[in-house]
């Protein structure tokens, strides 16, 4: 069997480096020491607000960096404007409020769907992969294949892993998202999954055999505090392997 993919959100090394204003921790050298480590691929969302990753660093990310990027973006003009210029080799389209905290939930699929359409035609003729993050929702599936003709998907996974955090009963979310997934796998779709994972929720998540790729940031990142990067890395790629 072919092994799960792991990309590392490296949003959270801005954040670090914003809080004080200074150039380091650098998200260069996070995403060079994830590759080392074996990370397959490395995210960035570039949000409009710009409270961590800015411009800059997606310019430098994509001039000098030794990973894939895969580039989050609400669906604005100005990041589809972005995104035509620096090319990541993945784009996956983000809902995004201003006093969110983090993404709360997965894309509304109606909402100005056909200039996504639009704009998605456009990025995958300039070379990106695209990818919509949504709730495991059959109909969502349905659109993002057939109408938006999307690569793959991301499944939103916040939701499982506070259940699973607050040790309260998964199991009938764990039946919603696998039955999605095995969905999206029929109809021609590549799955990932992504959003609030740590070792526990990883674990279980792991089980569902069509996720091809885990996009986790956060906790990989607060974990590193104490275990080291590479350390995290490796943990998570054992994991989702098991």
């Amino acid at each position: 069997m072919k092994k799960k993919r792991l990309g590392v959100n490296i949003d959270h090394v801005a954040t670090v480096r914003n809080a004080r204003g200074e150039n380091y921790p650098d998200p260069l050298r996070a995403a060079n020491f994830a590759k080392t480590h074996g990370a397959d691929s490395v995210t960035v969302h570039l949000r409009e607000d710009r409270r961590h990753i800015n411009d800059n660093d997606l310019k430098v990310l994509k001039k000098k960096s030794k990973i894939p990027i895969n580039l989050e973006i609400a669906a604005t003009n100005e990041m589809f404007r972005i995104a035509m210029k620096y090319k990541p080799d993945f784009i996956c389209f983000v809902p995004e409020k201003r006093k969110e905290i983090t993404t709360e939930g997965g894309l509304n699929l109606d909402y100005n769907k056909q200039f996504l359409k639009k704009i998605i035609t456009k990025l995958k003729k300039n070379g990106s992969r695209i990818s919509l993050f949504i709730e495991p929702k059959i109909r969502d599936l349905k659109l993002a294949k057939f109408y938006f003709n999307a690569d793959c998907v991301e499944i939103h996974t916040g939701k499982i892993c506070r259940l699973i955090n607050n040790k309260k009963n998964y199991q009938n979310e764990f039946r919603k998202i696998k039955k999605a997934i095995d969905f999206g796998v029929s109809i021609g779709l590549e799955i990932h999954a992504g959003h609030g994972i740590t070792y526990k929720s990883a674990r279980i998540l792991s089980k569902i055999i069509n996720i091809k790729e885990f996009n986790i940031g956060h906790f990989l990142i607060g974990d590193s505090i104490f275990v080291g990067i590479g350390r995290s890395i490796k943990n998570f790629k054992k994991i989702i392997n098991q």
